[in-house]
């Protein structure tokens, strides 16, 4: 899954520069490695850059509303590098707001904050006042984002992000019963010497035609390994080529055109399952293409579906289903699921 003779492969070098440039313009961030195992872990590497940049802070704040398994693997990594979590709490599913932030991060020692936008819970997030709660504080403001999402949302370069992570599932790979995936990592151009893995730049050979080379590569992580910021030298090279040629297929305008299919059939699907009487929004805030509901009923509601090949939405605690709707689900699929409940 990885080219280790990229020094010389310029077909392969090429498109990983083309993904590069690609994913740079949709997150809004000036530069990108050249793609991450996937978007989890990717989120853990900025954890790590964020502690790593720090000369005295050992703590990174994360939301609430992250993704369970996004924080389930951030504490894997903290407990293996002495790096102290703490959350910031969640109001009405929402992160708390920046002056929260701010009396937590004026006490010190902090050397990054992690949130997601849309959160675990499908909400579009207010993020207006973190970046400057940071950077006033000398701490990293990390965005994870799912990546088709960011053609419509805010980018994470607009917020005034340090590093922007998460999956690049949603441009074209598809499920494959769990993977391969690839995540992608964009930072600002300071902080491209601790970026991890790789980045592929564009040059002229000795005859002035175009050519591509390994811009920047760690010699740590091959060599000195106790010493590396990160052990994440490779990258998912032939799902960021799936990736390119979606994204190049697409376009601008096809790639926004998808992510508006999703957000419009879930708030058809959202309004449809509210309108029964048997449904009802856990949180009255705005979402992308998830949602929170509380159902009557709900294990038998989701065995109903089952039964007629719809997984449903994610069983969360009590009575609540978290439902996704994507560009590939129809409105008569919508409507089906509805007669269910």
């Amino acid at each position: 899954y990885t080219p280790y003779q990229a020094e010389i492969s310029q077909g392969t070098l090429h498109y990983i520069f083309e993904f590069q440039s690609m994913m740079a313009e949709l997150t809004g961030m000036d530069i990108s490695n050249a793609s991450m195992y996937d978007g989890t872990t990717a989120t853990a590497e900025a954890m790590m850059m964020a502690f790593n940049n720090s000369r005295k802070a050992d703590t990174v704040l994360y939301s609430e509303a992250l993704d369970p398994k996004i924080i389930a693997v951030l504490r894997t990594y903290a407990h293996f590098h002495g790096i102290r979590l703490e959350t910031i709490r969640t109001l009405e599913g929402s992160t708390a707001p920046a002056d929260e932030l701010q009396e937590r991060l004026s006490k010190g020692g902090v050397a990054g904050v992690i949130v997601q936008q849309p959160n675990y819970f499908g909400i579009i997030e207010d993020f207006t006042g973190y970046a400057d709660a940071c950077h006033d504080n000398k701490a990293l403001f990390i965005v994870n984002s799912v990546a088709a999402d960011l053609s419509l949302l805010r980018t994470p370069g607009e917020w005034g992000a340090d590093v922007a992570v998460g999956d690049v599932q949603s441009l074209g790979l598809p499920m494959a019963f769990g993977g391969p995936y690839a995540g992608y990592m964009c930072s600002s151009e300071k902080l491209m010497r601790k970026l991890p893995g790789r980045i592929v730049g564009e040059t002229r050979d000795s005859k002035g035609q175009r050519s591509f080379v390994l811009t920047l590569q760690a010699r740590e992580q091959h060599i000195r390994r106790q010493k590396a910021t990160s052990n994440i030298c490779s990258n998912e090279s032939l799902m960021a080529l799936y990736v390119t040629i979606y994204m190049s297929l697409m376009g601008k305008a096809g790639v926004k055109e998808a992510a508006q299919i999703s957000y419009d059939g879930a708030h058809y699907l959202a309004d449809e399952m509210i309108k029964t009487g048997k449904a009802r929004l856990v949180y009255d805030k705005p979402f992308f293409n998830e949602f929170l509901v509380q159902v009557d009923d709900r294990d038998r509601f989701f065995e109903r579906a089952i039964a007629a090949g719809i997984l449903p939405g994610v069983k969360t605690d009590d009575d609540k289903l978290l439902v996704a709707v994507t560009e590939s689900r129809t409105k008569d699929e919508a409507d089906q699921l509805v007669s269910l409940l």
